[in-house]
């Protein structure tokens, strides 16, 4: 569990894009661990955990992509019932709002990957951290 970096990319909303932007990645090297696309009419927004964050700015910038840039916190949880909303009350003890969530995993996988946008990220780390044996 940490605090990790994710960017925000702004695409058009139209065939052929994602696949250009994972193709740029790939040349590169870059790996992607996590990933969830939320559309508008003309544009997308997507929004990664990568392996290498500062080199994805770099290719994005280079090809005039909007990215934002923000902290989440990445959790490799246990892929079984009440996982999540184990997650969810603890940080709804301490006050900590989770501003979006996203996550996966294959059913046969003893474990998944679940990405937190908090409103406090240090906090929740701490929080998450100190129960971390009930919460994974």
């Amino acid at each position: 569990m940490d605090i990790v970096p994710q960017l925000a990319v702004f695409i058009a909303n139209k065939p052929g894009t994602l696949a250009e932007v994972c193709d740029e990645l790939a040349k590169a090297n870059i790996n992607i661990y996590a990933l969830t696309i939320s559309d508008t009419v003309d544009h997308a927004v997507i929004r990664m955990v990568v392996s290498n964050t500062q080199k994805a700015l770099h290719l994005f910038g280079e090809r005039g992509l909007l990215v934002v840039e923000n902290d989440v916190i990445m959790v490799d949880n246990n892929n079984k019932p009440g996982s999540l909303s184990k997650v969810a009350k603890k940080l709804a003890e301490h006050k900590i709002n989770i501003e979006y969530a996203y996550l996966a995993t294959s059913p046969s996988s003893k474990k998944g990957l679940l990405i937190l946008r908090v409103s406090n990220s240090k906090k929740a780390l701490q929080v998450l951290t100190a129960t971390e044996p009930t919460v994974a």
